[in-house]
């Protein structure tokens, strides 16, 4: 198992920018996909953008252009940069392995005001 601890989240008023950083626990991460995943209050947790370990990134169409996911393979960080957030990006946001199961962390809590 990897252990990830998220970061970064708070209340931004709509569009504002706040950066999301998630640590892991150890070196695994640098040869597996990483992503960002959120879900907000009644709804099912959906991923938002992932990282390939060559540095690849996909991004869901809510947060295309707005979103941007970054790594660090020797730190063994994954960032979430978020700019122009709206309302519906409100979220407990989490990081995770893609592909590979792995218990969550903790996650950041994200809220955009209007």
């Amino acid at each position: 198992q990897v252990q990830l601890v998220e970061s970064g989240g708070g209340l931004v008023q709509a569009g504002g920018s706040l950066r999301l950083s998630c640590a892991a626990s150890k070196g695994v991460f640098t040869i597996v996909t990483m992503g960002w995943f959120r879900q907000a209050p009644g709804k099912q947790r959906e991923v938002v953008a992932s990282i390939s370990s060559g540095g690849s990134t996909l991004y869901a169409a809510s947060v295309k252009g707005r979103f941007t996911i970054s790594r660090d393979n020797a730190k063994n960080t994954v960032d979430l940069q978020m700019n122009m957030l709206k309302p519906e990006d409100t979220a407990v946001y989490y990081c995770n392995l893609i592909g590979r199961p792995n218990s969550w962390g903790q996650g950041t809590q994200v809220t955009v005001s209007s």
